[in-house]
């Protein structure tokens, strides 16, 4: 970060995937501002969803993404706070309540843990105020940790309909 930075800013991201196996989704992603980044991934699924476990399922991303994203934050904010971390490693765990209704199911978080084992020469006071600051810089764990209101549209002939 420089001194050249506005104080706040918007930053976007877009993803659009398209079906293109089984369960395989193909997903185009893309920084849209305040910089432009692009990214190729996909997903799959197992046998249980009709997959062929091409590429990892959703869930894995978003448990690795969450992981990655506090990681990110922990070692960016360790040098600009000058707490050294000399090794890093984090376990995230997330379970989730499944409930079978009728031929389909529905699910519900029921517990998410994140397990930071960090090894520095920082006071402990220090290495808090870091994991502090990186959870408030984590956009995922942000994200997560907010009511929010998702907003899904569905694409007719004469434009998009609520869904």
């Amino acid at each position: 970060m420089t001194e050249n930075q506005p104080q706040t800013m918007q930053i976007e991201m877009r993803c659009t995937g398209i079906a293109t196996g089984k369960m395989r989704n193909d997903l185009d992603v893309e920084f849209v501002r305040p910089i432009t980044e692009h990214f190729e991934m996909a997903t799959d699924e197992g046998e249980f969803h009709g997959g062929e476990s091409t590429a990892p399922p959703p869930l894995a991303l978003f448990i690795g993404g969450l992981t990655g994203c506090i990681m990110t934050q922990i070692r960016a904010f360790a040098k600009r706070l000058r707490c050294p971390v000399k090794d890093l490693r984090v376990i995230t765990t997330i379970v989730w309540d499944w409930q079978s209704k009728g031929r389909v199911y529905e699910t519900a978080p029921y517990s998410l843990e994140i397990d930071i084992m960090l090894d520095s020469d920082a006071p402990q006071s220090d290495i808090l105020e870091l994991i502090e600051v990186a959870k408030k810089g984590c956009f995922i764990e942000q994200t997560l940790s907010c009511a929010n209101t998702i907003r899904h549209r569905y694409k007719t002939s004469d434009g998009w309909v609520d869904a």
